[in-house]
């Protein structure tokens, strides 16, 4: 590989000390001519030690430090400008990672094979894999659907059977083809569109392209891909080229959901049709509505700020605020120690394993026998990962099949009890209009809820109808 290019990798990091040191250590350990590479690391004012860690052990490295948080789009637009100011040639191609995924030793090496067959590809990316259940695809590259602007993941919860049950450990030691366990899946394939967590661009096209708009944080790589596609480059993602990084689905949605709306508008004005931006804003209204009718009213208004704002034409970091309601797994505790909360609802979607909260519910039963807990059960079919319960010493409810007849089971369950927890991940709208107040569970803490009534659900329905 004497005849390697030269690559500048850049990371962008804020607060995950631990997360970017396992992700430069990976980086030692690919098969790729070591002289032919130079890190970039830009830091967004992290208060966690990462600069001091990577000062003290990583001295190699170059580093910048941002004086605030930019956001994913300042922080790479940092490192993109320090490339774009290098001497014309010194790197041919630049490799942009997220600072929370583990790289496979042949991640580059697969990418770059890529970009130096196929000369008028301008972006490679690798697949991404689920970093909980390392042998399923999270995503193998994405086609953009500008009717909405959404998002369609390749292979998207794919599981590769022939890696399956096997260690990440493992899966970093062995050399792995995609394409030889998938069907219908090639080496490499054409799509829209590649996430920044391992993108390899062409130095030359990057400075052609420019830097990404001032999106903060969401769609600004998207945007960067359908922009740097109109230019008439091809984008392909790499089935021989691996990461890991968490997905999505343990990421509760919060103040991310502005940027999401906001951001999904811009891009569209500047790829899209008129039509499509209509069509957009009447979906983020029906989600706001969404949110309010499960009680997340702060959600609610988050997707109404990205509209107005929008119209404001504002871009950048926002200051969000949401309601003060979330909190860390010992409150429940603490809650279930008042005498007003006696019957509690849990449904099947609530896993109390993962979240740690069985040991909680079932103190709190032992020390408060006038407490009642009901399992609610899934409706039949019950799917194959459905536990039937969790929780020893209750009760349980049987939820009908069909949705007129289940929808009529919920609305019978109204005021009967005091509680009902909620998955973060997985919710029930109507369980949400139960009981007055509602616990959604996540894996990192609790947000507790009021039950939504007309009046806190009326703006939102009222902006939707365009009054």
């Amino acid at each position: 590989m004497i005849d390697s290019p030269t690559v500048l990798i850049i990371i962008v990091t804020w607060n995950k000390q631990s997360y970017v040191v396992d992700l430069l250590n990976s980086l030692q350990r690919l098969q790729y001519p070591v002289e032919k590479m130079d890190i970039v690391v830009v830091d967004n004012a992290s208060t966690d030690g990462t600069v001091e860690g990577l000062k003290n052990d990583f001295p190699h490295i170059h580093l910048i430090e941002n004086h605030e948080n930019l956001g994913g789009t300042g922080g790479f637009n940092t490192g993109l400008a320090y490339a774009f100011a290098q001497p014309e040639g010194q790197y041919e191609y630049l490799w942009l990672l997220d600072n929370d995924v583990q790289v496979h030793h042949n991640a580059l090496s697969e990418l770059i094979a890529i970009l130096e067959s196929e000369k008028d590809v301008a972006i490679a990316g690798s697949t991404m894999m689920q970093l909980t259940t390392p042998w399923r695809i999270n995503e193998m590259g994405a086609f953009v659907e500008l009717g909405r602007g959404t998002l369609l993941l390749n292979r998207h919860k794919e599981d590769v059977f022939g890696l399956q049950g096997k260690s990440l450990q493992e899966l970093h030691e062995s050399s792995i083809d995609l394409s030889e366990h998938l069907k219908h899946c090639r080496p490499s394939m054409d799509v829209d569109y590649v996430a920044a967590a391992s993108l390899v661009i062409r130095a030359s096209v990057a400075k052609e392209a420019g830097l990404w708009d001032d999106y903060f944080i969401h769609f600004d790589d998207v945007e960067w891909c359908v922009r740097i596609a109109r230019m008439g480059y091809r984008i392909m993602v790499s089935a021989r080229s691996l990461i890991w990084h968490l997905p999505a689905e343990y990421k509760v949605p919060s103040w991310v959901l502005y940027y999401d709306n906001r951001n999904v508008l811009y891009m569209l004005e500047k790829h899209a049709w008129p039509g499509a931006i209509k069509g957009t804003r009447r979906w983020i209204q029906k989600k706001s509505l969404y949110y309010a009718l499960l009680g997340k009213e702060d959600l609610a208004r988050l997707h109404q700020e990205a509209l107005d704002d929008y119209d404001q034409r504002k871009t950048g970091k926002r200051d969000i605020e949401l309601d003060n309601c979330y909190f860390p797994l010992s409150q429940v505790e603490q809650l279930l120690q008042k005498g007003e909360i006696c019957r509690i609802l849990i449904p099947w979607t609530v896993n109390l394993q993962a979240s740690n909260l069985q040991r909680t519910l079932v103190k709190a039963m032992k020390m408060r026998p006038d407490l009642h807990v009901d399992y609610l059960v899934s409706p039949p079919p019950l799917p194959k990962d459905t536990l039937r319960c969790q929780l020893p010493g209750t009760g349980s409810v049987h939820m009908p099949s069909g949705k007129i007849r289940r929808l009529y089971a919920y609305l019978k369950l109204r005021n009967k009890y005091d509680l009902v927890f909620q998955s973060d991940y997985r919710p029930i709208l109507p369980l949400s209009w139960v009981a007055r107040k509602i616990v959604f569970v996540n894996y990192e803490g609790i947000s507790l809820r009021q039950r939504p009534t007309i009046n806190s659900i009326f703006p939102y329905i009222k902006s939707l109808l365009g009054k």
